[in-house]
């Protein structure tokens, strides 16, 4: 069914993760990185819940949305700009994520249910909110994390680590921890839980 509100959000969030110009190649074929990302995102959903309803596979789509439009260089360098940039981005793509929704015809209710779990208000408490965290958690340590290690002095490394393990449920450290990583990868993560 093409026509329900949640199909037309779908297609609403998948276009402007389309418009993204930065290209990953995937299966030998040009693929917009945010789509990718968005992609991914839904994939670990389905891995960490048998049956998560319509709200939450929304939440986990648009969490990433035209992020690329604000870049992290127009923020101040260090933890308070980096921050800020996160908490930007967030109300961003919730706020354009709830008015899809709406234009789709779901609720205010169901619209600003899915903007908190983007913006990631309650985690720890709220189940939504949690499941959209591990995803990108997930998400980053899968596809991201090798490169990113590469860049960080190592104890600021071991911290983020530490800070990301925190975020993340119960589940998710057990889906992290079956990852394939390079050793120096697996040695770092090893690391910073030991810690």
């Amino acid at each position: 069914m093409t026509d329900t509100p949640y199909a037309k959000t779908l297609a609403a969030l998948d276009a402007l993760h389309a418009e993204d110009l930065r290209q990953v190649e995937v299966e030998g074929e040009p693929v917009p990185r945010e789509l990718w990302h968005a992609g991914r995102m839904s994939a670990w959903l389905e891995r960490l819940h048998e049956l998560p309803d319509e709200r939450l596979r929304l939440a986990v789509r648009g969490q990433h949305l035209q992020r690329w439009q604000v870049p992290r260089s127009d923020y101040p360098e260090g933890r308070v700009g980096y921050l800020t940039w996160r908490r930007d981005q967030s109300r961003r793509a919730g706020e354009t994520t709830a008015r899809l929704m709406r234009e789709a015809g779901y609720g205010e209710e169901d619209a600003e249910a899915v903007a908190r779990m983007i913006r990631k208000q309650g985690l720890g408490r709220d189940p939504g909110t949690q499941a959209v965290e591990d995803c990108a958690c997930l998400v980053f340590l899968e596809n991201y994390f090798a490169d990113f290690a590469r860049q960080i002095d190592h104890d600021h490394l071991i911290r983020i680590v530490q800070m990301t393990w925190k975020k993340m449920s119960p589940a998710a450290h057990a889906l992290a921890l079956g990852l394939p990583m390079s050793d120096e990868a697996r040695g770092l993560v090893e690391e910073a839980l030991a810690g």
